[in-house]
C-alpha cells in the first residue's frame, strides 16, 4: 500500500511536470511581432501572429523580433568637411525589420552595425562638401544617406525609411564668425529696406508735387479761360452797345431828315444845314475848307446878319 502510494505520487509529479513542459512550449505571437525558430541548431521557420507549439528540447526561439518602425538617435559624430573644418553631427535613423530571419542571422549586433555604418557614410558624404554647402544641404545629405544605408542593410533584413541630421555643430570659432556674418547680413538688409523706404517716400513726395503742379496749372488754365471768356463777353457787350448807339444816332438823323422832309424846308435852309455840316466836319482842326459855290452865298449872308446884330 505504501509502495502504491509512492508510485501514484511519482506519477502525479511526472504528470504535473509534463503539463508544465507542454504549457511552457505553447507560444502566442502578438501583432507586429515575429519569432525566429531553430530546430537542433538549424533555422526552422519564422512564427507569425497566433498560437504556436514548440517541440521541447528540440526547438528553441532564437530571436523575438518586433516589426514596428523603430527610431534610433545616435550620439554626435566628429566629421571633417572638404575645407578641413571639424563638426559634430548627430543623426536619427528610422528603420523597420522586414525579414526576421536575415535580421537574426545577417549581422551580429544590428544596432551597432547601423550606428557604425551611419557614421562612416556621414563622413564620406560630408568629406566631399565644404562647410557652407554642408550647412545648407541637409535634404541632399539625408537623401544620400538613406539610399546608401537602405542598400547596405538589405542583407540584414532591415529597411531604412528615413535619415535625419538632428544637429550640425561647427567649432566655436566658426560659430562666432557665422554669427558676425549673420549680423552683418541683417544690418545690410535693414539698410536696404531703409533705403527702399526712403526711395518710395521720395517718389511719393515727387508724385504729390507733380500732381499738385498739374492741378495748379489746370486751375490757372481754367482761370485764364474764364477771364478770357469774361473779357470776350465784355467786349461783345461794349461792341453791341456801340452798335446800338450808332443805330440810335442813325435813327435820330433819319428822324431829323424825315421831319425836315415833312416841314418842306426852303433851299436857303438846306444850304444853311449844309454849312453846319461842314463846320462839324472841320471840328476846329481843319486848316483849309473847300466850300461849294452854292453854299458860299449862304455863308456870306450869315456873316452879314451876324455883323448887323453885332452893331445893334
Amino acid at each position: 500500500m505504501g509502495e502504491l502510494g509512492a508510485v501514484v505520487t511519482t506519477m502525479i509529479i511526472i504528470l504535473i511536470v509534463f503539463v508544465c513542459v507542454i504549457i511552457s512550449n505553447i507560444k502566442i505571437v502578438s501583432q507586429a511581432n515575429a519569432y525566429v525558430i531553430e530546430r537542433l541548431g538549424a533555422y526552422k521557420q519564422t512564427w507569425g501572429v497566433g498560437i504556436h507549439f514548440k517541440i521541447p528540447f528540440i526547438e528553441r526561439v532564437v530571436k523575438m523580433v518586433t516589426l514596428k518602425e523603430q527610431v534610433v538617435d545616435f550620439p554626435p559624430q566628429p566629421v571633417i568637411t572638404k575645407d578641413n573644418v571639424t563638426m559634430q553631427i548627430d543623426t536619427v535613423v528610422y528603420f523597420q525589420i522586414t525579414d526576421p530571419k536575415l535580421y537574426a542571422y545577417g549581422v551580429e549586433i544590428p544596432m551597432s552595425a547601423i550606428e557604425n555604418l551611419t557614421a562612416t557614410t556621414l563622413r564620406n558624404i560630408i568629406g566631399d562638401m565644404e562647410l557652407d554647402e554642408s550647412l545648407t544641404s541637409r535634404d541632399v545629405i539625408n537623401t544620400q544617406m538613406r539610399a546608401i544605408l537602405d542598400e547596405a542593410t538589405d542583407p540584414w533584413g532591415i529597411k531604412v525609411n528615413r535619415v535625419e541630421l538632428k544637429n550640425i555643430i561647427p567649432p566655436s570659432g566658426i560659430r562666432e564668425a557665422m554669427e558676425k556674418q549673420m549680423k552683418a547680413e541683417r544690418e545690410r538688409r535693414e539698410a536696404i529696406l531703409r533705403a527702399e523706404g526712403e526711395k518710395k517716400s521720395a517718389v511719393l513726395v515727387a508724385e504729390g508735387e507733380k500732381e499738385s503742379a498739374i492741378l495748379k496749372a489746370e486751375a490757372e488754365k481754367a482761370s485764364a479761360i474764364l477771364k478770357a471768356e469774361a473779357e470776350k463777353e465784355a467786349a461783345i457787350r461794349i461792341a453791341e452797345g456801340e452798335a446800338e448807339a450808332i443805330r440810335e444816332v442813325q435813327r435820330a438823323n433819319a428822324e431829323g431828315i424825315r421831319m425836315l422832309n415833312e416841314a418842306l424846308p426852303s433851299e436857303a435852309v438846306i444850304k444853311l444845314k449844309s454849312l453846319e455840316a461842314f463846320a462839324k466836319a472841320a471840328d476846329g482842326k481843319a486848316t483849309k475848307l473847300i466850300i461849294p459855290s452854292e453854299i458860299q452865298g449862304v455863308a456870306g449872308l450869315a456873316a452879314s446878319i451876324k455883323e448887323t446884330l453885332t452893331e445893334k
